[in-house]
């Protein structure tokens, strides 16, 4: 897992301090052979300075728009709420960045769809911050599927969880992209998408609203794909869990904790012949320790190094939205919908 070795470094600006900025992606950053952290802005000075101090990044500005209009940025990490997403990375393109932004890439794919037209008048790249689409475990689970070692693939199952009840919380607040969906439902959706190689037909969805916050805390949906099915449930309010099984016609990948993985230990993914239902013949493939974050991170600044296209093009992620749409859309209609 190494890039292209130029020498040349990304100096990388990130909008906001948001927890996945300072907890994942920033120390991502900081370890990734091609990036330098090198500016931070937040709508709060102090914030930014305390944070860049944390980090050793040597600019920190008050507001967005400074760290925008400083021409020695040459990428930005958008982590912000969910309804900035867009407007916030066109921005950053139309100031010359190219553009990380976090999942999910917008709030509709309506909105989503605006950033291919960005990204073609900008000539900057613009990708989601999907880090599980680049980790070597799930490039190696497609690869034992391509392989054959679980016969023809049928059905993803896929489960995501955690509990968070804060008012204040921008995940309960609907006018900022919030809800289980948007957050956690986005993994199960764009890795059945990745796993069968295609769209789903038509999907079909319920949802559980929280009556205080109007947000869906608990969600469910079954995505119909032309050979095979994937099912999942997602909820904010349940206890933390988290898995995944790939089931074929003649074997059974399992992901261990498939979406945050730790990053300093070593993975795996288990065949299960399904053969001895009390007594599980596995075998194991086992992944270096890497940290996600930050091969994301590498992976992208080295496209923009080399003039290629992002590792995982922007029509990915609008066509991922499109699925989360008509399973919302779904929840409302009662019936199933397509993409």
């Amino acid at each position: 897992m190494t890039t292209t070795d130029t020498g040349k470094k990304i100096r990388w600006g990130i909008l906001g301090a948001a927890k996945i900025a300072i907890e994942k992606m920033i120390p991502g950053i900081g370890k990734s052979a091609n990036g330098q952290l090198f500016a931070i802005a937040s709508r709060n000075l102090e914030k930014a300075k305390a944070v860049a101090g944390r980090f050793a990044i040597p600019k920190a500005y008050g507001s967005y728009e400074a760290l925008l209009a400083d021409p020695e940025v040459d990428a930005i990490y958008n982590p912000l709420p969910n309804h900035l997403h867009v407007p916030l990375s066109i921005a950053a393109m139309e100031a010359g960045k190219h553009v990380l932004c976090e999942k999910p890439i917008a709030c509709t794919a309506g909105e989503a769809a605006t950033l291919i037209a960005a990204q073609a008048r900008t000539g900057k790249l613009v990708q989601e911050a999907a880090m599980v689409r680049t980790h070597p475990r799930w490039l190696g689970a497609k690869a034992w599927i391509a392989e054959g070692a679980i016969g023809d693939l049928r059905s993803v199952m896929g489960f995501f969880s955690y509990y968070n009840d804060s008012p204040d919380n921008v995940r309960n607040q609907p006018g900022m992209g919030g809800g289980g969906l948007l957050d956690v439902g986005f993994y199960p959706v764009t890795m059945s998408r990745f796993l069968f190689g295609c769209e789903p037909t038509r999907v079909v969805g319920v949802l559980d609203r929280d009556p205080a916050f109007g947000t869906d805390r608990l969600a469910s949906a079954i995505l119909e794909f032309p050979k095979g099915q994937a099912i999942f449930t997602c909820a904010m309010q349940l206890v933390a869990h988290q898995s995944l099984d790939i089931l074929g016609t003649k074997g059974r990948l399992a992901v261990e904790t498939p979406w945050s993985w730790p990053h300093d230990k070593e993975s795996r993914l288990l065949l299960d012949d399904g053969k001895h239902q009390r007594n599980h013949q596995q075998q194991a493939r086992k992944f270096p320790s890497v940290d996600q974050w930050g091969w994301h991170a590498e992976l992208f600044a080295q496209a923009v190094l080399d003039g290629r296209p992002a590792p995982v093009p922007i029509e990915d992620a609008v066509a991922n939205m499109r699925v989360l749409d008509a399973i919302a859309r779904s929840a409302e209609s009662g019936h199933w919908e397509a993409p």
